[in-house]
């Protein structure tokens, strides 16, 4: 899809397809260089970090193992109900692993403080964190990011991964969804 499919539903584009492949192989490279000589697990969060991990994992020039996990704490509202449940867990023993949490966006926080503090108990080497996507103003507890894509204003997003009813997730940018949509 892209944003002629969709014009009526965006207000704007804020980061093109262009930006966020030059900003993840930034990434990529960065995380190459943190983790040299070092075997690294990559987590991807479903359903939204699909495209990023994917992205990410070709991005990177050493070899990375991948899982998925699927955590929920938002019920049937759009906000965060506080209240995490895990509904796919990793298939990986992390005893041992440096793991690199992959996430599409970070709103609050509060999911993803409760998924490092759970990974980091299965007895990890290290636990860090890299995301496409930060609303800082949207923060409701201190996480350490290491890796960040990019830093949005607190306004309904959509595309690469980042979905509203499922719906926009396979844009190939990151916009601004227009109020008449989710009012």
């Amino acid at each position: 899809m892209d944003s002629h499919d969709v014009q009526a539903d965006l207000k704007h584009v804020l980061y093109t397809k262009e930006q966020i492949q030059q900003r993840i192989a930034e990434l990529a490279a960065q995380i190459d260089k943190d983790y040299e000589g070092r075997e690294l697990l990559i987590v991807g969060v479903l359903k939204g970090a699909v495209m990023v991990m994917a992205d990410l994992a070709r991005a990177l020039h050493s070899h990375v193992s991948m899982d998925w996990m699927a955590v929920s704490s938002y019920g049937s509202g759009t906000q965060s109900s506080g209240v995490v449940r895990i509904l796919k867990d990793l298939d990986t023993d992390l005893m041992g692993k440096d793991v690199l949490i992959v996430e599409d966006i970070i709103d609050s926080g509060l999911t993803l403080s409760w998924l490092k503090t759970n990974l980091e108990s299965r007895g990890t080497a290290s636990v860090e964190i890299c995301t496409a996507f930060r609303k800082p103003d949207a923060a409701k507890v201190e996480l350490d990011v290491k890796y960040v894509g990019y830093d949005l204003p607190n306004e309904f997003v959509v595309g690469y991964g980042l979905d509203y009813a499922e719906k926009y997730r396979n844009l190939e940018f990151v916009g601004t969804l227009a109020p008449h949509v989710y009012e």
